[in-house]
């Protein structure tokens, strides 16, 4: 007769194979995991880029709407200009476009001046977009009644 200890496997034995399985798993487990978490952090992050990218182009299309309108309403001139941002724009242009027109209602005269204001991180706008292109473009219209 057998004894019972050669035909059956001790328990210790069984769950060493399953120890090295659990082991090989949680590694894997913890490497995907932390593959999507880097993913995750890196688009984050040029996300964020982007957003600051933004608000500068956008501030930079606001001062080339201020110096459309103050050309329009101090001047009576239309600015059709390109000019580089100085300061913490620095790398970005504006190009600003004004288009004049004078309308009379009861005898009075009134130019009305429609400004577009584009702003972008080239040396001119607007320009191809790629990868790290961001262009913000704003527009007003002014009337002038002044002689």
């Amino acid at each position: 007769m057998k004894s019972t200890s050669a035909t059956c496997r001790s328990p210790r034995r069984a769950l060493r194979g399953f120890g090295a399985v659990l082991a090989i798993f949680i590694l894997v487990a913890l490497a995907v995991l932390g593959t999507a978490l880097v993913t995750i952090f890196s688009g984050q992050q040029r996300s964020v880029a982007f957003d600051s990218l933004g608000i500068q182009a956008y501030q930079g299309a606001r001062a080339g709407i201020e110096f459309g309108v103050y050309q329009a309403l101090h001047n009576n001139a239309c600015a059709n200009t390109s000019f580089a941002l100085p300061g913490t724009l620095s790398g970005f242009s504006v190009n600003v476009q004004c288009a004049r027109t004078s309308h009379t209602e009861l005898a009075t005269s009134t130019d009305m001046f429609r400004i577009t204001a584009t702003a972008c991180n080239r040396g001119s706008c607007p320009a191809s977009a790629d990868a790290t292109y961001v262009e913000r473009e704003l527009r007003v219209v002014v009337g002038s009644n002044a002689p």
